[in-house]
């Protein structure tokens, strides 16, 4: 079918010649998202991963010793013989030496985003270790204190700009960054795809050719108290939009909010298993590739991004920003824009706005401070 013959089947339809305002879909992220697509500008190469496919992570327990082969351990385990290990405590991380089978990565944040400094300690302690990947940029705060795509991915351009200035540019391939993926299908998968483009961008300012290493997990910000098994149907895609982003890990953290128990753990797992080995999704390099769509938003992405992190540094750099209270204003004014959406219903989410249970209702003035990054649920406005 043409343009032209579908662009008069619609404006048919619609009863109108303005077909394109009516057909424009808003979003939080200043993208500009067509109708209908029917060519990208410039196609995008593959974007690769680093894994050969994606590592499906659970936390450790000794009854899955056998079934899965990447784990979060937070204490002391011994005889985890070739399996990938995610340290995510401090003492733990001390205490590890491994052996030349063995793949360790660290999960453990080395920035300290309340005093707006880095642990140089603790970055020297990790560096001193054998991991495949030492030191994590975590940015998954960042998106559950409600920042946009482009604020996620300009914060961690800048804070591996500053590690770099810290410790030099040797420190870039040994970076893992954890990412929380949320619920906008697309343009999460669009999120991690254009990371990579912009990730590579910076290496070769250093003369490098790197992409990153991301750990990805679901995000807290779309889940709700009540109604658990809608959380479930929220994360299942967040982990479908990680994998085919072309994540080199995925987790899925628990899908019962304050509170857990061996089934919900078992399951929250088990869902990245039916991803993986029924859809196959977790083995292919860029499966979006090709998407003019995706390809489009990909981009858009990437040229937000790199316009904040630019931003950023001619204002001083992440952590002078952070220490004057400018970066969490930055994502105050946009998590408060996202949590207005939700109470008007823009946002929905079933059981919460859409056919709720409670008739309860939190101002954003109690949810948010815009001198703290922390963590909001949109639901909690209603719980």
């Amino acid at each position: 079918m043409s343009n032209t013959t579908w662009e008069t089947l619609v404006k048919k339809q619609l009863k109108t010649e303005d077909i394109y305002s009516i057909l424009k879909k808003e979003n939080l992220e200043g993208i500009d998202v067509k109708p209908f697509y029917d060519s990208v500008q410039k196609p995008l190469v593959n974007l690769p991963k680093i894994e050969e496919s994606t590592h499906l992570v659970a936390r450790y327990h000794e009854s899955l010793e056998e079934d899965v082969f990447a784990f979060i351990v937070d204490h002391n385990v011994e005889h985890l013989e070739q399996k990938t290990i995610f340290i995510n405590n401090v003492d733990l991380a001390g205490h590890i030496s491994p052996k030349e089978e063995d793949q360790y990565f660290s999960l453990i944040d080395v920035f300290d985003e309340k005093d707006a400094t880095i642990n140089d300690q603790l970055v020297k302690e990790l560096l001193a270790k054998e991991f495949k990947r030492n030191i994590c940029v975590d940015i998954s705060l960042h998106q559950n204190a409600g920042a946009a795509i482009y604020q996620q991915l300009g914060i961690a351009l800048a804070k591996t700009k500053e590690l770099v200035e810290v410790y030099g540019s040797e420190i870039v391939n040994k970076l893992i960054f954890k990412i929380a993926i949320g619920g906008n299908y697309f343009f999460e998968t669009a999120k991690l795809r254009a990371f990579k483009i912009v990730f590579n961008q910076l290496s070769k300012e250093y003369n490098l050719d790197e992409i990153p290493y991301i750990f990805a997990e679901t995000s807290l910000r779309n889940k709700a108290v009540s109604d658990s098994e809608n959380n479930l149907i929220r994360s299942t895609l967040e982990l479908a939009s990680a994998m085919i982003g072309g994540a080199d890990a995925v987790f899925s953290n628990n899908y019962i909010v304050n509170g857990t128990t061996d089934i919900s753990e078992e399951i929250s797992f088990k869902q990245q298993i039916v991803l993986a080995y029924e859809s196959i999704i977790n083995v292919f390099e860029d499966a979006s590739n090709g998407s003019y769509y995706v390809e489009d938003i990909t981009q858009q992405i990437a040229e937000k991004s790199w316009a904040l992190f630019v931003e950023i540094e001619e204002a001083g750099g992440y952590l002078e920003l952070l220490k004057q209270g400018i970066i969490q204003k930055k994502i105050y004014d946009q998590a408060v824009e996202e949590q207005k959406w939700v109470e008007e219903g823009k946002i929905k989410l079933i059981g919460v706005n859409l056919y709720p249970k409670l008739d309860v209702k939190k101002s954003v003035e109690e949810l948010y401070n815009e001198k703290e990054l922390k963590a909001v649920r949109w639901a909690e406005m209603f719980e």
